[in-house]
């Protein structure tokens, strides 16, 4: 093949590598030039969420559009409307709307988002593309107890004694996917399905030992919201 060949392959290359390492830039830029990016000083927009969607763009429902006979100065306006069956507001027509307390995603109070698990809500402590934040979760546990006790007339005794429902609570963490909105239990597996996002990275962390992938999940979950900055809209 001709010299004039191999030149002009060469020069396609270096053209398509230029090309790709810059598309994250770009996009960065685009990012940046069609939504506010998010910082320690960002708040969200005050009143309750819905849904994931309205998280995203940060449009809740307004607390003046929500009908209650609650104190709107109440500091737990927010968590007492939430305790009823059903939350009843305004839409953007003026339409008078009601949907099931149960599954309204949560609400922003004084610029801070609280997400809605097992029943409560919980402050997100760390926004961006990969969210974390600590639960307390409610676990019920029913066994059969005292193997020993015989009675031949005892419903129970053919099933291992009697039951003993306990109920406790206990802290958990969790991460949540900023863009699909996904909570998952704060583990390695989960952390390296949300790190994929970012090839470089992941790659880094999946070449850790697993003890040393414990010891650095944090460190790679902030590295990850800084290489890959959250966005909203202005």
């Amino acid at each position: 093949m001709s010299k004039q060949y191999f030149q002009n392959l060469t020069g396609f290359l270096l053209l398509l590598f230029i090309l790709l390492s810059g598309e994250g830039k770009l996009q960065a830029q685009a990012d940046s030039i069609n939504g506010v990016m998010y910082t320690p000083d960002f708040e969200f927009r005050e009143g309750v969420f819905l849904n994931h969607d309205q998280v995203r763009n940060n449009r809740p429902i307004p607390k003046s559009r929500i009908l209650t006979s609650i104190d709107y100065d109440d500091r737990d306006f927010y968590i007492k409307v939430l305790e009823n069956k059903s939350l009843l507001f305004y839409d953007n027509l003026g339409m008078k709307e009601e949907v099931k307390s149960e599954k309204v995603w949560g609400f922003s109070r004084n610029g801070i988002l609280f997400v809605s698990i097992d029943g409560n809500y919980h402050r997100i402590t760390i926004i961006g593309r990969i969210c974390h934040f600590v639960a307390t979760i409610t676990t019920y546990d029913t066994r059969y107890y005292d193997p020993y006790y015989y009675n031949p007339y005892d419903y129970y005794y053919d099933r291992g004694g009697y039951p003993n429902n306990t109920q406790s609570s206990e802290m958990r963490q969790y991460i949540m996917d900023f863009e699909s909105g996904k909570v998952y239990e704060y583990e390695i597996q989960s952390l390296e399905v949300l790190l994929m996002q970012d090839p470089e990275l992941y790659d880094d962390f999946a070449q850790l030992r697993k003890k040393q992938k414990r010891q650095q999940k944090f460190v790679y979950l902030r590295r990850f919201n800084q290489r890959n900055p959250l966005y909203f809209p202005k």
